[in-house]
């Protein structure tokens, strides 16, 4: 079977992984001395965020050159140390690539080739649409024109109707699957095709049905590649059947689970959330992604310990109260729940640690386009990227960390055998030895339970304990009696 049918997948949002050179900014030199540490929690893979040069007016969405590396993170050379060094300890790397848009710095806009992106004429703003970060989506050049910006006014949308486009993207895919990356995350893979006669209202730059064609091509460059390279698709797309098109045997191989991130901490819900995504990709044969956390979202032991425990762009619900401890709890059996349903599954950097949403940052410090366009009344994304602790001398960190994340930091857990380290080691130790189809077991209301071949996962939702149908092998809590208790999971062999 294909790695990526279910790999196990880190990722690494570089700036705020690891510093190796003093400098407070996490880059190559530091990813590559904590290789081990990865590979020790026995993934497959890497997905690093956008690595190339950039101003950084979106976290490294807004690519300057798609060739080459951050200056700030190392160099080409570097990131050929890393795919090198990782291939050598079993780890793939799947880097981002960002299709919909550029950075004003890049050489196109620069240089004033506005063919290549959507420039218009006129007076009037040339329609009503919405830029995701706030606000109208088109901006003033020099001369009086627009150009469209769906993000940031710093990350002019390309023009997908020019084949100068297509083909310097493929040039692109060709540059560094040459230079040995295992595969491609697509950002905002849903976005490349345009329809400007409709109104904002109708998401005319979304999904629309010329964008599989890209993909169909994207995919035949792919396969020219040895070694199942792979194009993993980032879509927050309603319609399940629309979604899965995206994973027809010729366009992509996988694609982030949203519902799945997003639904509360319900056994109703969740359970419905596991049957539809696995209703969805059945017919196309693709394997589902479990992803609990990314870059943009407000990091899932925050989320867990707050009356409402679902996720929405609309409500961050910055500053809710938000219980740590509650949250924490249910974090642990959430990545037993994760780690035992059929596909792939996303960790990202500090979930292993059980770290939490850093939602008290100065304000000045904050530097996601979000918090400005908002007119300062969303916090954005920054909450989730703050530096990782590794030990209690680490050094500054671009974003300050909080005092108590000493206490949570790689040294320390490594220690101690009940921490979330500990836990995550454990689950994915475990979860290659889980296969099979997914048979629902009937344990009780509020309690999800099921069987993939010899293992059984039950997770207790009610709030009570309740007996197990055997002998856990693994559990996210120790037993009470026996008994497993609230907010907790079990993985049990038949």
């Amino acid at each position: 079977m294909s790695w990526w049918r279910n790999a196990s997948i880190y990722q690494v949002y570089l700036r705020s992984f690891a510093d190796g050179n003093g400098d407070g900014i996490g880059d190559l030199a530091g990813l590559r001395a904590k290789l081990q540490h990865i590979a020790s929690l026995g993934f497959d893979a890497i997905w690093l965020n956008p690595w190339y040069p950039s101003p950084l007016a979106d976290g490294g969405y807004d690519v300057a050159d798609y060739r080459d590396i951050e200056p700030v993170f190392g160099s080409l050379a570097d990131a050929e140390k890393l795919i090198a060094d990782a291939h050598g300890l079993g780890i793939r790397i799947i880097i981002d690539l960002v299709p919909n848009h550029s950075s004003d710095q890049h050489p196109w806009f620069k240089d004033g080739l506005w063919d290549r992106f959507h420039v218009r004429d006129g007076e009037e703003i040339p329609n009503d649409w919405q830029s995701r970060f706030g606000g109208p989506a088109w901006s003033k050049l020099d001369d009086g024109r627009w150009y469209l910006h769906l993000y940031a006014a710093e990350q002019p949308d390309f023009n997908w109707e020019n084949p100068v486009v297509h083909d310097e993207f493929e040039d692109i895919l060709r540059f560094w699957l040459d230079r040995g990356v295992d595969g491609f995350r697509i950002d905002v893979a849903d976005g490349l095709v345009k329809d400007f006669s409709k109104p904002d209202a109708d998401l005319p730059y979304s999904d629309q049905d010329g964008v599989h064609e890209i993909y169909r091509r994207w995919r035949q460059i792919v396969d020219e590649y040895d070694g199942d390279r792979i194009l993993v698709g980032e879509m927050w797309l309603p319609d399940p059947v629309r979604f899965a098109r995206y994973l027809r045997q010729d366009e992509m191989h996988s694609a982030f689970n949203f519902d799945f991130l997003c639904c509360p901490w319900d056994a109703g819900e969740l359970r419905k959330v596991v049957d539809s995504t696995l209703a969805a990709h059945e017919p196309v044969g693709a394997p589902p992604t479990w992803v609990l956390s990314n870059h943009d979202v407000t990091r899932h032991v925050t989320r867990y310990g707050r009356e409402k425990t679902g996720f929405s762009f609309a409500d961050r619900q910055h500053g809710a109260p938000t219980d740590f401890e509650l949250g924490t709890r249910r974090a642990r059996a959430a990545i037993m729940l994760t780690a035992a349903l059929p596909g792939g599954v996303y960790v990202y950097q500090g979930e292993e640690l059980g770290l939490w949403e850093v939602e008290d940052l100065p304000d000045e410090l904050r530097e996601d386009p979000v918090w400005h366009r908002s007119g300062f009344t969303d916090r954005g994304r920054d909450g989730c990227r703050v530096p990782l602790p590794w030990s209690t001398e680490d050094g500054p960190s671009w974003l300050p960390q909080p005092e108590n994340w000493q206490d949570f930091s790689v040294a320390v857990q490594s220690d101690d055998p009940e921490s979330m380290l500990a836990l995550y080691r454990q689950v994915f130790a475990h979860r290659r030895g889980i296969d099979g189809d997914l048979e629902w077991l009937d344990l009780g209301e509020n309690v999800l339970a099921f069987q993939r071949g010899g293992t059984t996962c039950v997770v207790n939702l009610s709030d009570q304990a309740i007996d197990l149908p055997g002998v856990p092998t693994l559990s996210s809590v120790p037993l009470e009696n026996g008994n497993l208790p609230r907010d907790a999971a079990a993985w049990l062999n038949r």
